[in-house]
């Protein structure tokens, strides 16, 4: 079964070491790069989609970076949530914020996991291969909403 990842991720760097780090790990899901809050909830939420069709692009996992463009990580998580056809989507916040609020409002919000971006290349690999192995194959999958 061919997993789908949406990854948010406005830093170039960050986003080139997540993808290095599930290709070290030997991950094979489809990954889909976006760049800002505003592309995640164009991808998510297609205007010309057809609702037969609106399940089909859903991703599996969405690792959400906070600190993004045009609109904001919470903003994204708070809409995803919101939407009847996404509320139950995995989502694992992947921040180098530490602050308390960003964690609480993060979890007020309804996302899944909150993991702080290890400074160390080492330490990023082992938490993405933790988060890739638990996310993908070891925590069942929400069943698909009703439209």
């Amino acid at each position: 079964m061919n997993r789908k990842i949406l990854l948010v991720e406005d830093n170039p760097s960050d986003e080139k070491l997540t993808l290095m780090a599930f290709k070290k790990n030997n991950f094979q899901e489809e990954i889909q790069v976006v760049r800002d809050g505003a592309e995640a909830l164009d991808y998510l939420f297609p205007s010309d989609e057809t609702t037969a069709s609106s399940l089909l692009h859903l991703p599996d996992l969405i690792i959400l970076d906070l600190k993004l463009p045009k609109i904001s990580g919470l903003e994204v998580l708070e809409k995803v949530r919101k939407h009847k056809k996404t509320r139950l989507l995995p989502i694992v916040i992947l921040t180098s914020s530490a602050e308390d609020i960003d964690l609480r409002q993060s979890y007020q919000l309804g996302v899944n996991s909150y993991v702080q971006k290890p400074v160390n290349f080492d330490e990023f690999v082992d938490a993405v291969r933790q988060l890739g192995k638990y996310w993908l194959f070891l925590n069942h999958k929400p069943p698909l909403p009703c439209l």
